[in-house]
């Protein structure tokens, strides 16, 4: 079993930043190089979309149109943890933004889309980000 806590959401002004934090653990046998870890967000009223996505076994990353150069993606693998920098936040990045997660070798190969849900196994509870003036 793995579980997955996110945190760092709140209510900040347009062009402020944000850190999230997704930890990740799980039982005996449990490597967190072996994941992909995905934020997704759910904007009120909106679908839920893919924000960002680290491949931890290769450090590949990858990024929404609407987030890209704005946000960063990256990880402490002594922590399990993945960080979301967001910067230059608009009132648009409203949404709940949710970890999850997958094990590389389980989609590997396949056609497998990064912001596709689901793919993804495990899921936090979700952070809220509000972005107003």
């Amino acid at each position: 079993q793995v579980q997955v806590v996110e945190s760092g959401g709140g209510l900040v002004q347009p062009g402020d930043s944000l850190r999230l934090s997704c930890v990740v653990s799980g039982s005996a046998g449990f490597s967190f190089d072996d994941y992909v870890i995905t934020w997704f967000r759910q904007a009120p009223g909106k679908k839920r979309e893919g924000a960002s996505c680290l491949i931890n076994t290769g450090g590949i990353t990858h990024y929404s149109d609407s987030v890209k150069g704005r946000f960063t993606i990256s990880s402490d693998n002594a922590k399990n943890t993945v960080y979301l920098q967001m910067n230059s936040l608009k009132p648009e990045d409203t949404a709940v933004y949710y970890c999850a997660v997958v094990k590389f070798y389980s989609v590997r190969g396949s056609s497998w889309r990064w912001d596709d849900q689901a793919y993804y196994d495990y899921w936090g509870q979700g952070t809220q980000v509000t972005v107003a003036s």
